[in-house]
C-alpha cells in the first residue's frame, strides 16, 4: 500500500491509463480525468510522502461510482439530466483522498443505482471484465469492472440490495458491504436512504478492508453515522461457527453453481469451522419487501418526482420501479416497518450461536442478451440472496468462488452489525492466500493487552479472550525489569511482578487486540493476586498487561516465560 510498491504515485497513473488504453470498456466510465490533471496530483502526493506524512494509500489509484459527490465534479447517476455539479467532495472520497489514493474518475452505474445488473445507463451496459457477452452486474458495474480489469486499485459502490456484492461475484473480486453507517452516506445520491451505504471493491480482501477502514467513522455531515461499539469483537474465532442454507434453499441454483457452493463449504470446513445447516426461508422472505412491499416507497421518495418531470430521461425499468412506488400510503409503509422490525428479532435468534452465514451472491451469470429480454424478473432473480442484508442491518464480504455455467461464482459472509471483522476472518478462509493479504483490523481503536500465562493461545483462560472477541496480534517481550512467580492457583498461572531496572529480566507472552469494553470485564472478573496495569515491552512502548499484588509462589524468571516453564521446570 505505498509508493514503493508501484515506482511512486505518477507511475502507478500511467500504468492505469496504459492499461485503460489496452482494455478499451468505454462504457465502464462516465468521467475519466485527464491524464496531465492525475498526474498533478499524484505529484502532491509524492511531495508528502517526501515531506514525511504516513498515508497508507499512497500508491494507489481508484474510480468512484458516480452516484458519489466529488467535489468540482459532475454526479449524473447515470442520467445526464439529472447531472450537477458538485459543491463538496464525500466523506467517504475526501478520507481516501487524504489517505494518498489519486482518483481517476466516475464509473458507469445502473441509472439511479436502481438495478443488479449493469445495463441500465445511458452509457451502455457494461460488459464483464472476463466474458464480454455476460452482464458485469449493478449497480455499481464500472467500479467492479476497473478493478477486475486492473486499471484501479479498488472502487467505491453503493449498495442497498446487493450492489456492492453481486458485482463482485460476476467480475472475481472481492466486495466489502459494512454495516449501515459505518462509512458515512453523505453526498451519495438516495436510492433507498434507509438502507444504502457505500462499499470497497478490490483484488485482496486486505485492501477492500484496509478502503473501509479508512473510510470509517462518523461525520457531522450524516447523521446517520455510526461509530464502532465499545464491545465490538476484533477477531473471529479460532473455530467459527457458520451456517449454511438446506439443500431446498439452493434450488435457485443451477446443478454447476450448486456444486461451486458446496466446494466452498467444504473448503470451509477443512479450514476448522463448525458447519450447520439453517433454514433461511425468513431471511429469503424479507428480501422481497425491498421492491414487492411498502418500503419501495423510498425509491419514489428519493428521485420520483424527477422521473415523472423527465419521463424520456430515465431507463424504463427504472422508471417503473420509482412510479410503482408512487401510490403507497403511509399505513402500508409503517405495516412494513413493523414486520422489519419483527423479522431482525427472529434473526437474531436464528444466528444465535453462530459467527456468521455463508450463502451463494448471486444463483445465476446471464447474458446481456437475456437480461435485455427479460429485464425485471433477471434482475430480481439476482437479489436472491442479497436483498435482505442491509434491511436487517447485516454487514457482508463477498469473495470469488470460482466458475459456473460459463461464468463467474461466488459467495457471502454475513454477519450480524458491526461484525465486520468476523466477516473478513471468516472470508479469509475461503480464498487463496494471494486473494487475501495482511488484513487490518477494522474496527478503531482497540486496546492492547500483554499476557504472559494461562490467557495464551492453547492455555485454559484463552477462550475468556476469544470469548470477547480479542484478536491475537503476536508474541512479545517485556523489557528486562520484571520477574514471574508460579501462583499456587487453579488453573496454575504465573504472577508478572515489576522490579526495575537491574533485578528482572525480560519475559516472553503474546499481545492481543481486546475490545474496549473487555478491558473493563477482565477487570471486574479478575481474582486476586492479579492486576491489571501498564506494562513495558522490549521496544520501549507501554501496553496494558496482567500484573501480580503479592510476591508469592516459586520464582521462575529464569525460565523467560511460561511456556519455558512448562515445558521444562513443572515438577
Amino acid at each position: 500500500m505505498d509508493s514503493e510498491t508501484s515506482g511512486g504515485p505518477r507511475d502507478r497513473v500511467r500504468c492505469a491509463y496504459a492499461r485503460i488504453d489496452e482494455v478499451d470498456r468505454p462504457e465502464a466510465w462516465i468521467l475519466l480525468r485527464p491524464l496531465d490533471d492525475v498526474l498533478d496530483e499524484a505529484a502532491k502526493v509524492q511531495a508528502r510522502i517526501e515531506a514525511g506524512e504516513k498515508l497508507p494509500l499512497a500508491g494507489t489509484v481508484f474510480a468512484v461510482k458516480d452516484n458519489i459527490d466529488v467535489a468540482g465534479m459532475p454526479t449524473t447517476a447515470a442520467c445526464p439530466d439529472f447531472g450537477y455539479r458538485a459543491e463538496r467532495t464525500a466523506t467517504a472520497v475526501r478520507r481516501l483522498l487524504d489517505a494518498g489514493a489519486v482518483l481517476l474518475g466516475k464509473t458507469n452505474l445502473d441509472q439511479f443505482a436502481t438495478g443488479l445488473v449493469g445495463t441500465r445507463s445511458p452509457h451502455g451496459a457494461v460488459r464483464n471484465a472476463w466474458h464480454p457477452e455476460l452482464i458485469s452486474g449493478g449497480s455499481s458495474s464500472g467500479s467492479a469492472v476497473v478493478v477486475a480489469l486492473g486499471i484501479a486499485d479498488f472502487a467505491l459502490g453503493t449498495d442497498t440490495a446487493g450492489s456492492g456484492r453481486v458485482p463482485a461475484a460476476l467480475n472475481g473480486i472481492v466486495g466489502v458491504k459494512p454495516t449501515l453507517g459505518v462509512v458515512p452516506v453523505d453526498g451519495v445520491v438516495p436510492a433507498c436512504p434507509s438502507y444504502d451505504c457505500v462499499t470497497a471493491f478490490a483484488p485482496t480482501i486486505a485492501t477492500a478492508a484496509t478502503v473501509v477502514r479508512t473510510m470509517a467513522g462518523m461525520a457531522e455531515a450524516d447523521p446517520a453515522s455510526r461509530a464502532w461499539p465499545s464491545t465490538v469483537r476484533l477477531a473471529a474465532p479460532g473455530q467459527p461457527r457458520v451456517a449454511v442454507p438446506r439443500d431446498e434453499d439452493l434450488t435457485p441454483l443451477s446443478e454447476q453453481a450448486k456444486a461451486r457452493f458446496l466446494a466452498t463449504v467444504a473448503r470451509l470446513r477443512e479450514r476448522g469451522a463448525d458447519i450447520d445447516e439453517l433454514d433461511v426461508r425468513p431471511l429469503l422472505d424479507v428480501a422481497k419487501l425491498l421492491y414487492d412491499g411498502a418500503l419501495v416507497a423510498e425509491r419514489y421518495a428519493a428521485f420520483g418526482e424527477f422521473v415523472e418531470q423527465h419521463p424520456v430521461a430515465v431507463d424504463p425499468s427504472v422508471a417503473g420501479i420509482a412510479l410503482g412506488a408512487k401510490g403507497v400510503d403511509g399505513a402500508a409503509l409503517v405495516h412494513d416497518q413493523q414486520r422489519l422490525r419483527r423479522v431482525r428479532g427472529q434473526v437474531r435468534t436464528m444466528l444465535a450461536g453462530f459467527d456468521a452465514l455463508l450463502l451463494p451472491t448471486a444463483p445465476t451469470h446471464p447474458s446481456i442478451d437475456a437480461v435485455r429480454a427479460d429485464p425485471l424478473r433477471l434482475n430480481s432473480f439476482l437479489g436472491t440472496y442479497t436483498n435482505f442484508v442491509n434491511l436487517l442491518d447485516m454487514a457482508a464480504v463477498a469473495v470469488p468462488a470460482g466458475a459456473a455455467d460459463g461464468g463467474l461464482f461466488g459467495v457471502s459472509v454475513i454477519v450480524r452489525e458491526f461484525d465486520d471483522q468476523v466477516a473478513l476472518d471468516i472470508a479469509s478462509l475461503l480464498v487463496e492466500p494471494d486473494l487475501v493479504g495482511e488484513v487490518p483490523v477494522l474496527p478503531t481503536p482497540g486496546v492492547r493487552l500483554a499476557v504472559f500465562g494461562a490467557h495464551m493461545s492453547g492455555e485454559p483462560l484463552n477462550p475468556q479472550l476469544v470469548g470477547l472477541g480479542a484478536r491475537y496480534v503476536g508474541p512479545c517481550e517485556t523489557a528486562p525489569r520484571y520477574r514471574m512467580y508460579a501462583l499456587p492457583t487453579s488453573p496454575p498461572k504465573p504472577g508478572v511482578v515489576g522490579v526495575g531496572e537491574g533485578a528482572g529480566v525480560t519475559l516472553t507472552g503474546e499481545l492481543w487486540l481486546l475490545p474496549p469494553a473487555g478491558l473493563g470485564t477482565f477487570l471486574a472478573e479478575l481474582p486476586a493476586p492479579m492486576t491489571l496495569g501498564k506494562v513495558q515491552l522490549s521496544d520501549g512502548s507501554w501496553v496494558v498487561g496482567f500484573g501480580c499484588a503479592d510476591i508469592a509462589g516459586e520464582d521462575i524468571s529464569h525460565h523467560g516465560g511460561w511456556r519455558s516453564y512448562l515445558a521444562h521446570g513443572r515438577g
